[in-house]
């Protein structure tokens, strides 16, 4: 669905001078200008969907016409590298779970985790692995029937934002836009968000939107507590883009992988055709060449004229294999270059690299993912307003989002032995509280931490003060 940005950003003015205020053409234009080209070719280059999957092989007829020739071998071989860049960075930035810690405020802090729960951690590397294939994803939290505060990813081909102005800061509305079945057709079903509420239009015969009669209230506000209506006040769809640019991971290396497709596929293409030997007859007595492989195979023997200009010969075949070594290793070694990746050969560093290497090796694949990290830690704040919001609502409360900490835990394949070493050097400089965070071992910082102590405590307890001693008891 190509777009022109302009026309885009032309829309919103209009819908920021009407007070966010959207009809039937409006919704139109935004969806018809929306662009998700770029976002769906990261999700198929992703699901093993390559370019090279719809390549056909050509021949020129006696006309001179390109036809497609159905004969020739057409390997498809997809090389599946934007998988693996993009698990990869996913893995090293949210493979472990999130860690939300609140200093002094055991009840907030449990609050916290029973709202966002498991799930969060299986939703959070949804999400990033999402961003990375498309540019950007959405979060939509909202409050279901029973009063639950609840998320869900809204994906960003179906979301547009509309933002205060042009600099794209202080969400003011959004359009999630997708297909639904109404009265055996394909319709879509646009709803309008707001900070305060939502509007919920359907498609018509004549390619309009129309008020969704379907919805009892329509407009509707975000929640009921009780039978009272709310808005959030912000509207409750928070992006997770990729980078400042909203770029997919695929942008930088696709001619990259897409010539290491065309590549491999050329070579086993090659393979398949070629004849290792091909064999040359000179007064051949047999009448077919049948007969002259039957007899090569059966009897080891071919009958020829007897003349000077007699005999066999063989051709053979040979494939530059090096050559095309070569120039697949050189775009693997630039696929990993340029797409910030870990190539972990063992060549390069060894089978057992220190930690100086390790650190050296992750350095591309920190720098990119450092940078979705600044973005979603933002979006993860975003997060929290609204989760400590229904805190408040629900359970009467007062608490400040911004004082929850909320840290990505990075999964690198780390020199264990090195990082205890240092950890036990750096006893007495540093608090055990940070020295059992750092603790490679281990997973719940606050749990350990809590038997760490009690365990001190009872170990004081039981030591026994030999200064009250008395050696001379019996």
């Amino acid at each position: 669905m190509a777009a022109s940005t302009n026309n885009m950003e032309a829309i919103q003015a209009r819908i920021r001078d009407s007070g966010y205020r959207v009809d039937s053409e409006t919704i139109l234009e935004m969806i018809t200008e929306h662009n998700t080209d770029a976002m769906l070719e990261g999700v198929r280059y992703y699901r093993s969907k390559a370019d090279i999957i719809d390549r056909e092989m050509y021949f020129f007829d006696a006309a001179q016409r390109r036809v497609v020739d159905e004969t020739k071998e057409n390997k498809k071989l997809v090389n599946n590298w934007h998988k693996l860049l993009v698990d990869q960075k996913v893995s090293y930035l949210v493979g472990k779970p999130m860690r939300f810690t609140i200093d002094d405020n055991k009840d907030f802090a449990e609050k916290i985790e029973l709202l966002l729960g498991d799930e969060w951690d299986d939703t959070i590397a949804d999400i990033a692995t999402n961003t990375s294939n498309k540019g950007t994803e959405w979060l939509h939290m909202y409050i279901d029937a029973k009063g639950y505060f609840k998320y869900a990813i809204a994906p960003a081909e179906e979301v547009i934002p509309v933002y205060e102005s042009a600099l794209q800061k202080n969400l003011e509305a959004v359009l999630r836009y997708y297909s639904v079945r109404r009265n055996g057709k394909d319709r879509y079903r646009a709803e309008w968000w707001t900070r305060e509420n939502l509007t919920v239009y359907i498609e018509d015969d004549d390619c309009g939107f129309i008020l969704d009669s379907r919805e009892p209230v329509n407009p509707t506000p975000h929640y009921k507590n009780g039978d009272s209506p709310h808005g959030w006040g912000k509207v409750p769809f928070i992006e997770f883009p990729n980078n400042s640019f909203r770029a997919n991971d695929l942008e930088v290396n696709k001619t990259l992988v897409d010539e290491y497709d065309k590549a491999f596929s050329d070579f086993a293409n090659v393979n398949a055709e070629i004849q290792e030997i091909v064999t040359i007859l000179k007064g051949y007595e047999g009448t077919d060449l049948a007969t002259f492989k039957q007899n090569l195979a059966y009897y080891k023997v071919i009958k020829l004229r007897a003349d000077s200009h007699s005999g066999v010969d063989k051709l053979e075949m040979t494939i530059p294999t090096e050559a095309k070594k070569e120039l697949l290793d050189r775009l693997e070694e630039n696929i990993f270059m340029f797409g910030q990746g870990v190539n972990v050969k063992t060549d390069r560093f060894g089978n057992s690299p220190s930690g100086a290497s390790l650190e050296f090796l992750y350095t591309s694949l920190d720098l990119k993912a450092s940078m979705m990290e600044r973005k979603f830690s933002r979006s993860v704040k975003r997060l929290l307003w609204f989760v400590t919001t229904y805190i408040n609502l629900y359970f009467k409360q007062e608490y400040d989002s911004n004082i929850v900490k909320a840290a990505f835990r990075k999964n690198m394949v780390q020199h264990n032995k090195e990082i205890v070493d240092m950890l036990k050097a750096s006893k007495d400089m540093i608090s055990d509280k940070t020295i059992v965070s750092l603790y490679p071992m281990v997973e719940d910082t606050a749990y350990e931490y809590k038997k760490l102590k009690k365990q001190r405590k009872k170990q004081a307890e039981n030591m026994v003060d030999l200064t009250k001693v008395n050696i001379h008891d019996s």
